[in-house]
């Protein structure tokens, strides 16, 4: 699978700054699930969100990243280590983690590879836990007004990438090898002004592509003008984004 440009890593600390928090009550189900808690590998950390959300679980996390700029951006804890390494070569010891986690970045991984590499490092019947974000849900008011004119602006410019974690990360499509588990349904759960969720969807990876092309940049500032009142306003909206959850025992080898 090809990778696109990492729009990620350019912006890196609005990523930071304007990315909703994953829920507690998710971390505490992961926890429940697996049966050790020594060691976590999050792998693709970014800016270590997930890796922050775990670690009071678990005796040690070790997140890694190719990104450079991300992890400059990742908090500190002290059961927490930050390296740079691509998720399909990890330089991780072999049989260490009794869970591993990928947050919002599985969708961008090469199947082929990653799979092998997650068995390599795994204890037996570890845990895996992947997951990512649905489209966010609103008020009709605010989805009318701004968010369905924002998101057809920049739909042309999403990799085709992202529509494998929209359709729900199915197991055929990213060739999970493992026995799938159930898991219960989680949501992401914000109270925004419309200047936060502008600052959440200026992170998309379109909405950074978008900026590339004339005619998008028109439509866009023309949105942002007609909305600047609604921008400006302190009113509070309620959001929910749904997560897709992938979750699964890692019980064999996977193409070793």
């Amino acid at each position: 699978m090809s990778r696109p440009r990492n729009t990620f890593a350019e912006h890196a600390a609005e990523y930071a700054s304007s990315r909703p928090r994953y829920p507690a009550a998710m971390f505490e189900w992961i926890a429940s699930v697996c049966g050790r808690r020594d060691a976590v590998w999050d792998c693709a950390t970014g800016n270590g969100q997930a890796a922050g959300g775990i670690a009071p679980h678990f005796a040690r996390v070790v997140a890694t990243d190719i990104s450079v700029a991300q992890l400059a951006h990742a908090v500190p804890r002290d059961n927490i280590r930050y390296c740079v390494c691509s998720a399909e070569e990890p330089a991780l010891r072999h049989d260490a983690f009794d869970l591993v986690i990928v947050a919002q970045a599985l969708h961008w991984l090469d199947f082929d590879r990653f799979w092998p590499a997650v068995s390599r490092v795994a204890r037996a019947n570890a845990l895996f836990v992947a997951w990512g974000y649905d489209w966010s849900e609103t008020t009709p008011e605010l989805e009318a007004s701004f968010v369905a004119p924002f998101r057809e602006i920049v739909h042309p410019f999403w990799a085709a990438n992202n529509r494998i974690v929209w359709r729900g990360y199915r197991t055929d499509e990213v060739r999970f090898p493992y026995p799938r588990i159930d898991a219960p349904p989680f949501a992401l759960e914000v109270d925004w002004t419309v200047a936060q969720l502008v600052e959440y969807m200026k992170t998309w990876s379109a909405y950074t592509r978008s900026r590339s092309d004339p005619a998008a940049v028109r439509a866009m500032d023309a949105l942002m003008a007609s909305t600047r009142a609604l921008r400006e306003s302190p009113r509070r909206f309620d959001m929910r984004i749904p997560l897709y959850l992938l979750a699964g025992r890692i019980t064999a080898p996977a193409g070793l």
